[in-house]
């Protein structure tokens, strides 16, 4: 499984990062929205994305935007340290797989990112 992480936080994203590591999935990192998107027309050949929600410049809602708008097969999983209904339904109406509230509980994550990729498969087959 190969994974961006976009997060503003340099310690947060490559704890995380170690942590996926050490489980199996590919973990890559972004220090923001617009390094994620140039990251990802770099490298296609992505599974999921966790996308932190309050990042300066370009939030998460806007990057979730950009990629459903040119990587609609990436499953993307918002994260976020405040929690907003508001942000969450607004992320999910555009095509997040899921909102987790940070800190994130490791084994949540990659259960969540294990069944956002299967859901990504069954999309797509055909008959799906």
């Amino acid at each position: 499984m190969k994974v961006l992480l976009v997060d503003d936080e340099q310690d947060f994203r490559e704890t995380l990062a170690k942590r996926l590591a050490r489980r199996g999935i590919e973990a890559s990192t972004a220090p923001g929205a617009v390094e994620a998107l140039a990251w990802m027309r770099a490298n296609p050949q992505l599974d999921a994305v966790v996308l932190d929600v309050k990042m300066p410049g370009m939030d998460g809602i806007e990057a979730l935007k950009h990629i459903a708008a040119t990587h609609p097969g990436v499953a993307v999983l918002m994260l976020s340290g405040h929690a907003h209904v508001e942000t969450a339904m607004k992320g999910l109406e555009l095509g997040a797989f899921d909102y987790l509230m940070k800190p994130v509980d490791i084994e949540e994550l990659v259960f969540k990112l294990q069944d956002a990729c299967e859901h990504k498969a069954l999309k797509g087959k055909p008959g799906a």
